[in-house]
């Protein structure tokens, strides 16, 4: 076949990026110059024309690359083409994707491609589509209101949520607080529910609320809420449903109990031979025979009238009939039958269908899970329903017509609730509902229940005392669990101290408010942890802060706040402090339990503790998160001092730290800024007093502090890691600076002893003098002493590398490190200048002398350059001269100038 492999010759890089780039697929191509088609084995299966012949296979291979076929002449060489094309088959509608480029490898431009059947991708997509159009529809079209709220303001609002509060359109609600719709009364709950949540995901028990509409009514709702994202921020979905018609029927419930109460109907119950078994005190009375003559006789006998309960109960289980009292006078009663295990219990009421509506009550009653009581006008329990024995731990029998002080409560404090202010008492005294109270309530067997608890009138005529009926629920499993919640939220997990949140709060202006005395906050961080942690492992360093967290709070007084802040970081919050001496010896004795070995898996690990001191007077006016700042910046202050250390805060200390993160900041940027920049200071060799090098110094203008002294900047970059690029800034700039315009000098350029450590400043070095123009000779590095004593076998290494370039090495202030004339020979040095501590000294004492002659001669010996440095005066000049120094440099020889005034 024609068009298949060996017909043509195509670009196979070009083909493998194009596969890569759609996966499964058939490679095909086309000659632009002969417009001959040509494809690989499979293309008539994924065309849909299997085994076709290869003109078929062509023609339609043709009409599918059309639109490709017409862009690639139109475009240049390499140029990417993707197109998707339908392709109706027996079998169903397929997707086919043709990916091609054009290549000129070979004797023409050809144009090459792939094609790969994507049907099922397109299936995938739009059912993603489906599924996102049903969820919408479900979101839309659902009864139940759903918002959206994020930052405390709504940023969706379905219809049902629009209807809810009575707008004409989510145009009105969106971007307006969500507390807008929440009744006052409702919004503590609402803002608690929600700070619980968290995680994405997470989601809130269902509780009630009171939605506050457009018109100015108000909707009882359920809602529900869910911790979601919007637009990549964290934001919750309310869902809402209202409750109205079932606080209603509720309501409506409570009065039927009410009308239960408040009848005196006969309650009678038969075998299932209509046998009395049980006769109640209201049957005597309307009725006029006693239980005793009643009970074991026929039904019919005792209400003188036939009454068959089976056949009332198939006859509606309701009748009307006419009875008869013990002494002959009629009765005409409704009589209500209902099954029972056993037998019929039937209501007889006289003219009323009170006793019905008891029935069914007491039967609601008794299946529901809430626990209900009926309390009389005289303050006695009438009923008891199962629920309530349950959660109560009582037996009905055992407290009807006891009082309600039969239970003991207490409230969240723990404190005993008097029975003159149970919530039953003060509905049945006053008449005003008690709703949801919680209380605890001790059961017989002793054990503890807590209780939502609420009490409402049976009636609403406001005659007093009123009976009352209590409905309650079980919550002391959601307690336990709120509890512990609440218990992780305040406290860290793995030390079980107070974390930061309950920290600051100790410390508010509010909390120190009735506090006597001052108030001070020591602030912790264990020195040697990072080594603990790194080399033994989390788990060794987690035990490690558990034992620390223990003898913090072994070691505080009674009343003190001990918090982890997080890592090594803690906190003691003393109150009542006499003065800074005190406190003082309460850091002391911290230490000092801290510093005991803390056996931990075989081993006794050592920690020490830096601890930084603020002290509050009373009415200081900074927050928690402000002290908690200020003993951060002693603890730091403490650490510089060195380890093991206690610091206290002062305003100058803040000033002085804000200034250094400020300048740390800044020198981040200061490079790019222009605001770094050198001054060279001349070197005069002794023999001719000629200048023949120069010593670059960096300076540092700053835009709001001025000139910043080198001392303290070049530290702060040492210490900040900014140091490499500081260095690297400098040595571009003088090597740049003394090509163009000083070339016949030599440049002296000081290296940190940070830069040793830089893997790449033998990179930087070169790319320096390369790029400047300057010879690698012209250039001398300075390191001093003690730099090169850090880790000397690493600068032997660095310094040879160094020397390899063609760059001249210096070690600057000799004398004032450890080194020693032996080490010198090991180092490829060409230069040696004496600290200025020694030259300040010449002319004056003889001592000073002896010890600058003896540096020069050792340093003559090994063939070594001396140059002194900080020569102020002639009489030092000439001493150093007649010594038999080779170079001086200082202010006497010449300051420091940019190189403009060079």
């Amino acid at each position: 076949m024609s068009g298949l492999i060996g017909d043509a010759e195509f670009d196979h890089d070009v083909v493998a990026d194009l596969v890569l780039a759609v996966g499964a697929a058939v490679v095909w191509w086309l000659d632009l110059g002969t417009d001959r088609l040509g494809w690989m084995p499979g293309l008539d299966a994924v065309i849909g024309l299997p085994g076709a012949d290869a003109d078929a296979v062509r023609a339609r291979l043709a009409e599918l690359t059309a639109p490709l076929t017409v862009a690639a002449r139109a475009t240049a060489t390499w140029q990417d083409f993707e197109l998707e094309q339908p392709l109706q088959t027996p079998s169903g509608l397929r997707w086919l994707q043709f990916s091609a480029r054009v290549s000129t490898r070979g004797s023409a431009p050809a144009l090459v491609g792939v094609v790969a059947d994507v049907t099922r991708r397109h299936a995938q997509q739009q059912e993603l589509a489906d599924l996102a159009d049903r969820y919408r529809l479900l979101v839309e079209l659902s009864p139940d209101a759903i918002v959206v709220h994020e930052a405390g303001r709504l940023v969706y609002a379905n219809p049902a949520a629009v209807q809810f509060v009575r707008a004409g359109s989510d145009a009105e609600l969106l971007g307006r607080p969500i507390t807008d719709f929440v009744h006052p009364d409702s919004q503590q709950d609402m803002l608690q529910r929600i700070a619980k949540l968290t995680e994405p995901g997470a989601t809130s028990d269902p509780a009630d609320a009171v939605l506050v509409r457009f018109d100015g009514g108000t909707t009882d709702i359920e809602s529900v809420s869910v911790r979601t994202t919007w637009e990549g921020r964290p934001a919750f979905q309310v869902i809402m449903r209202d409750v109205t018609e079932q606080k209603a029927s509720a309501a409506a419930l409570s009065y039927q109990a009410a009308l239960v109460a408040h009848v005196s109907d006969a309650l009678i119950a038969t075998t299932s031979d209509g046998v009395v078994t049980s006769w109640n005190p209201s049957a005597e009375h309307i009725y006029r025979r006693r239980a005793a003559e009643a009970i074991g006789q026929p039904i019919g006998r005792v209400v003188g009238a036939p009454l068959d309960p089976a056949a009332a109960l198939e006859a509606g289980g309701v009748v009307q009939a006419e009875h008869r009292r013990s002494d002959g006078e009629a009765l005409v009663v409704r009589v209500s039958v209902a099954p029972m295990a056993g037998g019929y219990v039937l209501i007889c009421a006289d003219e009323t269908a009170r006793r019905r509506a008891e029935h069914h009550f007491t039967a609601v009653v008794a299946a529901i899970e809430e626990g209900v009581l009926v309390v009389g006008t005289t303050g006695l329990i009438e009923s008891v329903n199962p629920a309530a024995e349950r959660i109560l731990g009582v037996r009905a029998r055992d407290v009807i017509g006891k009082p309600t002080s039969v239970a003991q409560l207490h409230d969240e404090a723990g404190q005993p609730v008097p029975p003159g202010q149970f919530p039953s008492a003060i509905t049945r005294t006053t008449g005003r509902p008690q709703h949801g109270r919680i209380v605890g309530a001790r059961r017989p067997d002793g054990s503890r229940v807590w209780l939502s608890l609420s009490a409402r009138a049976l009636t609403s005529d406001g005659k007093l005392p009123s009976a009352t009926v209590v409905s309650f629920t079980d919550i002391t499993e959601r307690r336990m669990i709120d509890s512990r919640l609440e218990h992780d939220a305040t406290h860290d997990a793995l030390t079980g101290l107070c974390n930061r949140t309950v920290t600051i709060n100790r410390l508010s202006p509010a909390a120190r408010a009735h506090r006597s005395g001052l108030t001070a906050v020591l602030f912790i961080d264990l020195d040697k942890f990072k080594v603990i942690n790194d080399s033994l492992g989390h788990s060794t360093g987690d035990e490690v802060l558990r034992v620390v967290g223990s003898r913090l709070s072994r070691s505080t007084r009674r009343g003190d706040v001990v918090g982890r802040l997080g890592g090594d970081e803690f906190t003691v919050i003393a109150y009542g402090v006499a003065d800074a001496e005190e406190a003082t010896a309460l850091a002391d004795h911290i230490r000092a339990e801290l510093t005991r070995p803390i056996p931990v898996r075989g081993r006794q690990l050592h920690v020490d503790a830096s601890v930084g001191i603020v002290i509050a007077e009373p009415g200081d006016p900074r927050d928690g998160a402000d002290l908690l700042r200020d003993a951060d910046l002693a603890m730091y202050q403490a650490k510089t001092r060195g380890r093991g250390r206690v610091a206290f805060f002062d305003v100058e200390l803040r000033e002085r730290i804000q200034r250094r993160l400020q300048l740390e900041q800044d020198l981040r940027t200061a490079p790019l800024g222009g605001q770094l920049w050198l001054a060279y200071q001349p070197i005069v060799d002794l023999r001719t007093d000629r200048r023949t090098a120069v010593e670059g110094l960096l300076r540092w203008t700053h835009p709001r502090y001025g000139h910043i002294v080198p001392g303290e900047f070049i530290t702060l970059a040492e210490e900040s890691d900014l140091i490499n690029i500081v260095g690297a800034h400098m040595l571009h700039t003088a090597t740049r600076e003394i090509a163009t315009r000083a070339p016949d000098l030599q440049l002296t350029v000081n290296l940190s002893a940070r830069q040793l450590d830089d893997p790449w400043l033998v990179s930087a070095v070169r790319n320096a003098t390369h790029k400047a123009g300057l010879t690698p000779s012209s250039l001398c590095l300075e390191i001093t002493e003690s730099a090169l004593m850090r880790d000397p076998d690493l600068a032997a290494r660095t310094l040879a590398a160094l020397r390899d370039l063609g760059v001249r090495l210096a070690i600057d202030d000799f004398g004032t490190g450890h080194s020693s004339l032996a080490q010198l020979l090991t180092l490829p040095l060409d230069t040696l200048k004496i600290d200025r501590s020694f030259i300040a000294g010449l002319g004056v004492s003889d001592e000073a002398e002896a010890i600058v002659t003896s540096i020069i001669a050792m340093a003559h010996a090994v063939d070594l350059t001396v140059i002194a440095e900080g020569v102020e005066r002639v009489e030092q000049q000439e001493i150093l001269r007649a010594l038999g120094c080779d170079q001086a440099q200082g202010f006497h020889l010449g300051k420091p100038v940019p190189i403009a005034e060079l």
